[in-house]
């Protein structure tokens, strides 16, 4: 059975959660990520928490998935990263990545419909606001 793919990233809301796959050592790890922008048709920008098991799986091996799941979205983009700002200038606490995408694959099918994506919101008004900082950041890069 091939599978479908996609000439460019869809569009998606800011905050939307998203799940990053690493290899590395061992088994894959995967991880929420709330910070991914897109940032061109093969391209997607992320912050990752400078202590993550995930930054330093792509230090060992670049090659990652990004699956984003909300309404009317349903996809998994193959990528290669690379550390572009360690730290971020406006957090000491984090790196950004860039994920270069080698292909997206389609998960949309005819037989369901994604109707959203992961309810949550933040609980902490400074984090909340911190993480806004973070995404606009990410969009200058």
């Amino acid at each position: 059975m091939s599978r479908h793919e996609l000439d460019a990233l869809p569009e998606w809301g800011p905050g939307t959660v998203a799940i990053l796959s690493t290899a590395g050592n061992g088994p894959p790890h995967a991880i929420p990520v709330s910070t991914g922008v897109r940032a061109g048709d093969h391209r997607v920008v992320l912050a990752l928490a400078l202590r993550r098991e995930s930054l330093a799986r792509l230090r060992e091996d670049p090659r990652c998935a990004l699956t984003l799941m909300a309404e009317g979205l349903a996809c998994t983009a193959h990528a290669r990263a690379e550390i572009v700002q360690e730290p971020m200038e406006i957090s000491d606490r984090v790196a950004a990545v860039a994920l270069q995408v080698d292909s997206i694959q389609d998960h949309d099918q005819p037989r369901f419909e994604m109707l959203s994506g992961v309810g949550w919101r933040w609980t902490d008004d400074e984090a909340e606001a911190r993480d806004a900082e973070i995404r606009e950041a990410l969009s200058a890069l």
